[in-house]
This record gives C-alpha cells, structure tokens and sequence, in this order.
C-alpha cells in the first residue's frame, strides 16, 4: 500500500495559528496534508524535527529585485536564492525597475521572466503613475500581482504620486488595500535647499525628518478615510504615526522594517552611506517605539525593504549616496536573534512574517501551518 505522504517531519514543536504544539507534518504534492500524530504512517522522505521548530514559510513583502535594472547590482535569480538561504520562500518585488512595471506589457513580461529564474514564490507589485491611474483596477487583478504601490514621496525610480487629486484619483481605482511610500514630498523639496553635497549622512534624517513622514501619513489617512479604500503604510518609521495610525485600524494596515527594529542614529557615523535608507533609520524614540507597537498589535508585516546598490553608489557623498540597504539574507536570522533577546516570541514573529502578509495582502494557502 503506498504511503499518503512524500514526506514527514516528524516530532517538531509546530509554530500553529493558537500556539507551539509538538506534531508530525504530512505533505504530499508540496502541500500540507495533515498535522498530528502520523506515528503509523511512513513516507518515502521522512525528517527527525524533535528538538528543532517548525515554521510556516515566511515572506518578506517588501523587496526590491533590480531585475530589470543594472544585473551587476543584482538578478532576480540572485536576489531569490539570497532570500532562500535568508530563510524565506516567498518575495514581494518592488515596481521602481528599469522601466517600471506599470503596465500590462512590462507586468506579462515580468511574470514570464520569473519562470525558471525565481528560487522561491515572487509576488509582484503594479507601480502607480499619474499617466496608468484608469489601468489601476484592471492591473491589481492580474495573476501574481500582491498589490498596488504609490510612491507619494520621491525614493529610487521614477513613480511619484504626490497631489491629493492623483491620490484620491488612484484610491478610487480599484479595490484591493493599496501600499504607500509615505513621505510628503513638497515638504521634501522645501527642505533639500537646506542641505549642500558632502554633509554628514546623518543629515539624512534631518532632510527626511519626522514631520515629513507623519505629514505624509495623515493627508494618506484623511483620504483613505475620505474613499473608503484600505491602505497599508509601508516602512513606519516615527514614533508620531506608529501612535497616530491606532486610530484608522479600521482602513490602515502597519509595515515597520528590520532595520528601524535593530539600528538608531549612531550607525550613521560608523556606515556612512551604508546606513542611508528612505524612510531614514532615526533615534533610539522611534526604535522604542516601533518595539511598542510591534507588542502592542499595531504593526501587522515585518519586512525588509531589500534594496541593493553598487558600492560606489553608497559611497557617494550626501545626499548624492543613494538610498537603500539589503536584507532578504539577514532578516529571519536578525529577527530571530530579536526573539532570542526577548524582544517578541517566536509566534509573533510568525505572525509579522507569515499570518500577517497574508492577511493583509490577500494571499492564499501561505503565512500559517495548515492541512491545505
């Protein structure tokens, strides 16, 4: 009689949705068939897990591939095996390539050129743009797409949405909650006069200050609020709006990222332009901050914002250093030793990681253990 199960992994504390349970797991077909005890039943391939955990596949929803982009800074083929040994098994890449993926041409183009590049699941997000806003509700359709990104403050690329009529406009194209780059960027402008090339890169988060993303996010608020279109506010970054957004749980969803759980201020005077991210990484107030409401159930997703560069391109002077940090390798491995230090159990972790991009990006079959 053959067996239900390619394979079993067998006597694993089981992270589950209700707590850690010691249990065997059978899949067959690459897909969870049960969880219990399988004592009596065998499997072709069968692994010892007494003593180890056993986790969902956890997905970092915020990563930026390059691909296509420059292939010396990186390929979708090195960015997923990264992610991989990272401990991930699936990715959300980033609209701003070269070019864009705005529209269904690059969007059909992309999704053919994951197929035997990717090492593990690839959602893709549509860009928005002042010129695509009619396309928005058709495109949020489309297969693998996760979500719709708006850039509302200028970062790496060239999509911005930054006047309240263009985003009320996208707001109303569509359905699915939209991702939001939250920054204002007039208040952007108004400041970057003040700042002169080769200052110290700790005048990054003096250019990008506090107000220019809790500005951002309130107007973001007030017209999610206005449209009735769910919004999730990606990479927080500020004590203010961390506080601020406990009261539009009923259209706003949280993203903090691993660099603003683990780095404050001073990393700008030992990294210089390896510390350079939008939004900035700022002092030890917002760390605190973003740890409270990790606890207390603001923040739903914990990713990365992977966002590779060429060495010369962060060794720039300010403000020419250009903005973004890696980290589809290092944010399970940093986000456990997070939990090792007591800072969140392991099932919140699986929560941010797992459950949580699930559920706030409509994802199916991902983000928990579960027979299915």
């Amino acid at each position: 009689m053959s067996s239900p199960y390619d394979l079993i992994l067998r006597g694993g504390a089981c992270v589950l949705p209700w707590g850690t349970e010691t249990a065997d797991v059978g899949v067959r077909e690459g897909r969870i068939a049960a969880i219990g005890d399988l004592r009596t039943a065998h499997a072709e391939n069968e692994v010892d897990c007494r003593g180890l955990h056993v986790l969902p596949g956890l997905i970092d929803a915020h990563v930026h591939l390059r691909d296509p982009g420059d292939p010396a800074v990186e390929n979708l083929s090195d960015g997923t095996r990264a992610a991989v040994l990272g401990g991930l098994t699936a990715v959300f890449d980033m609209p701003n390539t070269a070019p864009s993926v705005t529209d269904r041409e690059r969007l059909d183009w992309k999704r053919d050129y994951l197929q035997g590049r990717a090492f593990c699941d690839v959602g893709l997000y549509v860009g928005a743009s002042k010129k695509n806003i009619a396309e928005l509700a058709s495109l949020e359709l489309q297969p693998n797409v996760c979500a719709i990104k708006v850039f509302a403050g200028s970062s790496t690329g060239d999509l911005l949405v930054e006047d309240d009529a263009s985003l009320e406009a996208v707001m109303r194209s569509g359905r699915r909650r939209i991702c939001y780059h939250s920054e204002d960027e007039y208040r952007l402008q108004a400041r970057k006069p003040l700042f002169k090339s080769g200052m110290p890169h700790r005048n990054h988060m003096e250019w990008r200050d506090v107000e220019c993303a809790f500005l951002g996010t309130r107007r973001l608020m007030a017209l999610a609020r206005k449209t009735g279109r769910p919004a999730h506010i990606l990479h927080v970054s500020t004590a203010e709006e961390l506080d601020y957004l406990k009261d539009f749980r009923d259209v706003a969803t949280v993203e903090v990222l691993m660099n603003h759980l683990t780095q404050t201020d001073e990393a700008y005077d030992r990294l210089g332009g390896y510390a350079v991210m939008n939004p900035p990484i700022r002092d030890k107030r917002h760390l605190e901050a973003a740890w409270a409401a990790v606890r207390d159930g603001t923040v739903d997703v914990v990713g990365s914002d992977h966002a590779p560069h060429s060495r010369a391109a962060k060794e720039r002077p300010w403000p020419e250093t250009a903005a973004g940090l890696t980290g589809v390798q290092t944010i399970v491995p940093m986000m456990l030793d997070h939990v090792s230090a007591g800072r969140l159990s392991l099932n919140r972790l699986v929560d941010l990681m797992g459950a949580g991009p699930a559920r706030v990006y409509g994802v199916l079959g991902k983000g928990r253990l579960a027979a299915g």
